[in-house]
């Protein structure tokens, strides 16, 4: 996209921001110069005006049936003020002129001294969009909803007469949001989400086993095509089925091998949180201290990229209306970035990575990951795996826990094989991989030239907050990592 096109482009989503944010209400930009005035008047270091509204729904549809069906709409105003490393939030639900300069004036509270700061809000911040700014909730007809429901139901029973139960999803969301910053940056977005989820319970001698799959991301509900809805059957039923025939996994330290795409979950958890800024400013990060030093194996580099097209992490600006970019992390095995907003950039004097994020406009604005994974390396899948002689491939991850102060990790592998002698052999069932984040990549001997995001299903919780987020990896071998298994 050209400059002139990236600016046409920029207008007319400030013009739909503003359509439905401020016009509704007769906000004008003299009335943003005052609401800012008066936070800025009471002397605070940095703050924002975060307006907001959400829409989403979802359909659920169990035995053939749509049993459950919701729809939601809300919007706000938040009021951010910091002062040194305090922040004061204020926010209204209403919209209403004197409701928001009252919520401008209690965020500001927090500050002792005065000013007489005069506030003038720019002209709104050209942007490139990773992503179209389109309502999904709109894309389609509600019956066109339930069809495409029933068309994943019947293609995922058709797979396997053993297929039992089959519960699919489908939930959209659209949000506008407009943010002002002291510094007078105006940055609008429009987000759009869609996401559909499968779980299909096969039964065969009396042994239940579970399959689940989906995707999605900033697009409309047309991405869901006939190739992805059999995709998406094909992957849950033969997983559910995978496990019908696994056996007790083993126990002990042992070599192993990762999947591409959603296994990265192993590295947002175990490896990306700890470098989020906040963490590392507080000095309660494994990696805190450590910039510019080897925390890695050499051939390991970790990426977080808020700039790819259409990815469910991804935004074309931050929560602090900041642009996000692609940040190396590590590379080659040594620490050169923290992912930073702009509070915890300022106390560690550095710069904002544009990855500061928030649920809402009723909650506090953090640093968060958006899409983060490993780069590929120099292997081919199939080489990786007949590099070992004895260990486990762990195709694919439920769920886990991390302790962020020490690395420690927990995660349990809901699609898992033995590997002897360089071949995928039986298929295995309770395997829960154990070690820390530093530690583990260490360990890392061979990556794979297969670099995979996951499908798009990740939503990642922070300090009471939920958020979007993509992870990513390619094949990776990690030696010596712990396995909790049942035999």
């Amino acid at each position: 996209m050209t400059k002139e096109q990236q600016s046409v482009a920029s207008e007319a989503l400030y013009l739909k921001v503003k359509s439905a944010l401020l016009d509704p209400y007769n906000i004008s930009t003299e009335d943003l110069n005052l609401m800012m005035s008066q936070m800025l008047s009471k002397g605070i270091d940095m703050g924002d005006i975060y307006f907001q509204n959400i829409h989403q729904e979802s359909w659920t549809l169990e035995d053939g049936l749509v049993k459950k069906s919701s729809y939601s709409s809300r919007q706000g105003v938040g009021f951010r003020s910091i002062v040194n490393e305090q922040s004061g939030l204020a926010y209204s639900e209403s919209f209403e002129k004197g409701a928001l300069l009252q919520a401008a004036k209690a965020s500001s509270s927090i500050a002792k001294s005065g000013k007489t700061d005069t506030f003038r809000v720019e002209e709104p911040a050209s942007i490139n969009p990773y992503y179209s700014f389109i309502n999904p909730i709109d894309s389609i007809e509600d019956k066109q909803k339930i069809e495409l429901l029933q068309t994943i139901d019947i293609a995922a029973r058709s797979k396997d007469h053993r297929v039992k139960e089959v519960v699919a999803s489908l939930a959209g969301s659209f949000q506008n949001i407009l943010i002002v910053c002291q510094s007078g940056r105006l940055a609008v977005d429009i987000r759009p989400m869609v996401r559909l989820s499968l779980s299909v319970i096969v039964e065969d001698n009396e042994r239940r086993e579970r399959g689940t799959s989906g995707g999605g991301g900033r697009m409309d509900y047309a991405f869901f095509d006939e190739n992805k809805i059999k995709g998406y059957a094909s992957e849950a039923v033969d997983q559910a089925l995978i496990n019908l025939e696994a056996v007790a996994a083993p126990a002990g330290e042992m070599t192993v091998v990762l999947g591409s795409g959603w296994p990265g979950v192993l590295i947002h958890e175990a490896i990306g949180h700890g470098l989020e800024g906040d963490f590392n400013r507080k000095k309660t990060s494994a990696f805190s201290g450590l910039m510019g030093e080897q925390v890695a194996s050499s051939i390991c580099t970790v990426i977080d990229d808020g700039t790819i097209s259409e990815a469910r992490g991804s935004l074309n600006v931050d929560d602090e209306g900041e642009p996000t970019e692609r940040t190396v992390l590590i590379e080659n095995g040594k620490l050169c970035n923290y992912m930073q907003d702009r509070l915890n950039a300022k106390l560690m004097k550095s710069k904002s990575t544009g990855n500061g994020r928030r649920e809402s406009y009723s909650m506090q604005t953090i640093p968060r990951m958006t899409n983060t994974f490993m780069l590929g390396g120099q292997h081919k899948h199939q080489e990786i795996i007949e590099s070992v002689e004895n260990g486990i491939y762990a195709k694919n991850f439920g769920g886990g826990q991390v302790d962020i102060t020490s690395g420690k990790f927990v995660f349990s592998a809901n699609e898992a094989y033995l590997i002897k002698k360089g071949k995928i052999d039986r298929p295995i069932k309770g395997a829960m991989l154990i070690g820390d984040g530093p530690s583990a990549l260490n360990q890392v001997t061979m990556i794979g030239d297969n670099l995979a995001l996951d499908p798009g299903i990740g939503n990642c919780g922070k300090d009471g907050q939920t958020v979007p987020v993509n992870v990513g990896q390619p094949t990776m071998r990690i030696e010596n990592l712990t396995v909790g298994g049942t035999a």
